[in-house]
């Protein structure tokens, strides 16, 4: 258990970090993404995609992480507040001009080898919205 929560955290320093081969490494190389509200994604280098995606839109950090893992390590889930800035126009999503937002989220992941094999995101797409709205 202590092995996955410390493998959560170093994920999530280095989310925080913005050192996206750190998080990167911490991935088995078939890693299934859950995106919130959309498709599963495969492997590690549809990852970096989504990361080179994400960097490009929103500058984020992650607070107030809380990771709590099951007693054989093989499972995981995390809890957070997300702080960040809406930087450029993501598909489908409102125009961006660098609004401010503060939304809860979580993840669940499945870890395998001292690696995740699965990570799904969570958080509310409508709050954000309304934030990035200015509603």
């Amino acid at each position: 258990m202590s092995d996955a929560i410390a493998l959560i955290q170093r994920y999530y320093a280095a989310f925080n970090a913005g050192d996206w081969e750190a998080m990167l490494a911490c991935l088995t190389d078939d890693v299934a993404h859950d995106l919130n509200q959309g498709e599963r994604e495969h492997g590690r280098e549809a990852f970096r995609a989504f990361l080179a995606r994400m960097n490009r839109s929103y500058a984020e950090r992650l607070e107030k992480i809380v990771v709590m893992a099951a007693a054989d390590g093989t499972r995981a889930a995390a809890e957070y507040e997300v702080h960040g800035s809406y930087l450029a126009d993501d598909e489908g999503l409102p125009p961006a001009h660098g609004q401010r937002y503060v939304l809860p989220g979580g993840a669940f992941f499945d870890l395998r080898d001292g690696r995740i094999s699965r990570v799904t995101n969570y958080y509310n797409l409508a709050d954000w919205i309304a934030q990035v709205s200015g509603g």
